[in-house]
């Protein structure tokens, strides 16, 4: 009956973006009459409308989806004629090697995750100082994610948590039901305060973890998308852009790690609450029954993804291939040699990566309109009229800023292109635009952890089941992240701005990296 008293028109709009808020719906739907009718007069304004809109829908990322939305956006535009397809196109297949390595290096890791799970477990159960564990545990994110993507790192990390929160909890209550509705009134009155702690426990846990994706992120040309997307078109492979970072990241990830050790030893911003001994006892039963269930098979799987593990590094640090391909390599190597053969059991390692594959595209089609309609032309001009010296903070401290609210993988996109745009009309000399690639590098990584939108693991830590089961909401997040976004910005930026220029020149002195050319750079 309800559904015959539904006007079409009310169906329409129920459908329309799904479970969207209303005013996001109207908002949407107010743009695409609006749009037509400015672009009608003037394409520029029209342009820098779609460009705010579409950081608009990035920044409603957390409630919806990105593409739906901006894709509505983006395909009127190009209806409106702000691009042309072929460059649209060009720019898909120019970034091509990005959404490889989406596709492949994400899909990748999912089958040698089981020894990354095996690993942080043991970490869990072996090491009884909060400190000393969250420490290991920001450090090896740190490690592990300058060489795999940080999503899935931090996706192994969460899938561990969730694994021993629901066995603490289930234990405890004898029923799996206040994990379906997530309701403290189902937990026996005594064992209330440890559940408590324990979340807090695992909060520390998981934003160090989160925190260390950052700053392996920031120092190698895998860490991040956005870091595929600089290093292709200055022409940097693995070696060359992790050497180039190194004025920037090494004191970053110094002072991360000094942070990350502070925050937890004097307990600041919600950090370095121990784990219960009640919870510690039910893991470490648990520990010891499922090594002893350990078949010979599955610890033949772990060495053999360990192996896989090495393989990677080994691949990516001699450049043995573009990225998405020693990705592919790893999911052909750890199938075959884990028993994987079924094509379900693979099609499922790609359905992290593929709807963010389809959100890079529509990404690349502003990008498309931007270089097109040269919205930014204006601002870029006025950066590279302003004194050299003051160029490195001012793209760093412009990239951070509009990260925090945005995608950093959206404006390390628009800002690189920019500056290629100026190299090639002589407007900088090719070494000044590589070290303002590493200032629009450092500044879309560091500030950014501001806000879960400015960082993608920050994001999916949010927007997953254990966020809702551990307490930790979107302003908490942002309180447990403040002193690392502090101390990244401002370590980042002394870096940028005073240790870079002069390094760079001893590196080149010392043949460590080469002097940039513009045949290096792509176009």
């Amino acid at each position: 009956m309800q559904n015959i008293r539904i006007t079409y028109p009310k169906a329409f709009i129920l459908n329309l973006l799904g479970k969207s808020p209303v005013w996001y719906k109207n908002f949407i739907l107010a743009c695409l009459v609006i749009n037509p009718i400015v672009a009608y007069f003037s394409m520029f304004v029209a342009g820098w409308m779609l460009v705010i809109e579409f950081i608009l829908t990035l920044a409603m990322a957390l409630e919806v989806y990105p593409l739906e939305a901006g894709g509505l956006l983006v395909l009127e535009a190009c209806f409106l004629g702000m691009c042309p397809m072929e460059a649209v196109t060009h720019e898909i297949y120019a970034n091509l090697e990005v959404i490889l390595l989406l596709m492949f290096m994400v899909a990748g890791i999912h089958f040698v995750r089981d020894f990354l799970l095996f690993i942080f477990t043991k970490l869990l159960v072996g090491v009884r100082s909060t400190v000393l564990l969250s420490f290991l545990f920001c450090f090896l994110s740190g490690l592990i994610s300058a060489f795999v993507d940080a999503l899935t790192v931090l996706a192994i990390i969460i899938a561990t948590s969730v694994g021993l929160y629901n066995l603490y909890v289930t234990t405890v209550t004898g029923s799996d039901l206040v994990l379906v509705s997530n309701s403290d009134s189902l937990i026996p009155e005594k064992n209330k305060s440890d559940v408590r702690q324990f979340r807090a426990f695992l909060r520390s846990l998981l934003m160090s973890a989160a925190v260390g994706t950052t700053l392996g992120g920031v120092s190698t040309i895998v860490g991040e998308p956005q870091n595929l997307i600089i290093g292709h078109i200055c022409g940097w492979n693995f070696g060359e852009f992790a050497i180039r970072m190194m004025p920037v990241s090494i004191p970053v990830v110094i002072a991360g790690l000094i942070t990350c050790y502070l925050v937890q030893k004097f307990r600041l911003f919600g950090y370095g609450t121990p784990m219960p001994q009640s919870v510690y006892r039910i893991l470490l039963k648990r520990s010891i029954e499922n090594r002893r269930k350990l078949s010979k098979r599955d610890r033949i799987n772990l060495i053999v993804q360990g192996l896989c593990c090495v393989w990677l590094i080994i691949a990516l640090g001699f450049h043995l291939a573009s990225v998405g391909l020693i990705g592919l390599s790893l999911i052909v190597i750890a199938t075959a040699l884990c028993g994987v053969s079924s094509e379900g059991e693979i099609g499922k390692a790609f359905e992290e990566s593929m709807p963010f594959c389809t959100l890079l595209c529509v990404f690349f089609t502003v990008v498309t309109i931007i270089s097109t309609q040269k919205l930014f032309d204006p601002i870029i001009a006025w950066v590279l009229a302003t004194p050299t010296d003051l160029q490195l903070p001012i793209f760093y401290i412009a990239n951070g800023l509009i990260s925090s609210v945005s995608d950093n993988v959206f404006v390390a996109t628009i800002y690189i292109e920019q500056i290629r745009d100026a190299l090639f009309h002589s407007v900088i000399t090719p070494e000044h635009f590589s070290q303002l690639a590493v200032a629009i590098n450092a500044g879309t990584n560091l500030p950014s952890v501001a806000t879960p939108n400015g960082q993608a693991a920050f994001l999916f830590l949010l927007t997953s089941p254990l966020a809702a089961l551990i307490k930790l909401p979107y302003f908490r997040m942002m309180w447990m992240a403040l002193p690392y976004t502090i101390v990244f910005t401002i370590v980042g930026l002394i870096g940028v701005w005073f240790i870079m220029p002069e390094a760079n020149v001893l590196m080149i002195t010392h043949d460590w990296i080469n002097i940039t050319t513009i045949n290096n750079i792509a176009r």
